[in-house]
């Protein structure tokens, strides 16, 4: 069976994923830029805004492991967009611009469904009122046999963390402390012990890779 994988979930170090206080003009809330600043000099993300360049190190090494074998993405309502409750802008298409660097159906999870959104690249976004178990079931049909990315924000991974649908993360831990924000661990003490975890350090922006693997079931 394809795998369900996180990667670049990036968190401060008192374990939030993002900021408070989200809005159309910071997706991340009060914390800026702050989170992403180890992935906007990575060769990886270069491409993803059509630039040349960027660094190959190790921060790099990790972030392209992002694309390769994904078939479907997941994510929260507040990943895609700022809104809340009844959309009041169906206009609007996510922070992406025209052609959004999936590339893939993406399955967006939502208390008020809309109609689908497909854009350039390949990517079309479907919005579904689901569990996670009922939302992973229809983006393993869609890939086709590929891979199915959790691609955050940080509720949408607690749930299929507690669902225990997960069999990859990557976690990027940046030397920040936020404050407050969203939690990506609130509920689930323990939760490392169905993985296997090994952790590498980045000497040139300062963070740590955190990569959990499932164990193997007995």
């Amino acid at each position: 069976m394809s795998l369900v994988r996180i990667h670049n979930l990036t968190i401060s170090l008192d374990g939030f994923g993002t900021g408070a206080d989200q809005s159309l003009e910071s997706p991340f809330g009060h914390a800026g830029d702050r989170l992403m600043q180890w992935f906007l000099t990575t060769r990886t993300f270069r491409a993803m805004i059509g630039q040349p360049d960027g660094s190959t190190a190790t921060d790099d090494t990790f972030a392209r492991a992002w694309g390769p074998g994904i078939g479907a993405e997941i994510m929260g309502r507040n990943k895609f967009g700022p809104q809340r409750g009844p959309w009041t802008d169906e206009e609007w298409k996510g922070w992406w611009g025209e052609e959004p660097p999936f590339h893939t159906p993406v399955f967006v999870l939502t208390h008020y469904p809309r109609p689908s959104i497909e854009m350039k690249g390949g990517t079309t976004f479907h919005f579904i009122d689901a569990s996670p178990a009922d939302a992973l079931a229809a983006a393993r049909d869609a890939a086709g046999g590929l891979d199915v990315r959790i691609g955050g924000g940080p509720t949408t991974v607690r749930q299929f963390l507690a669902a225990d649908l997960v069999d990859h993360m990557h976690i990027v831990q940046v030397p920040i402390l936020l404050g407050r924000g969203e939690s990506v661990w609130a509920g689930l003490e323990g939760v490392e012990q169905r993985f296997a975890v090994e952790s590498v350090s980045s000497p040139s922006s300062g963070v740590t890779h955190v990569t959990f693997t499932r164990r193997p079931q007995p």
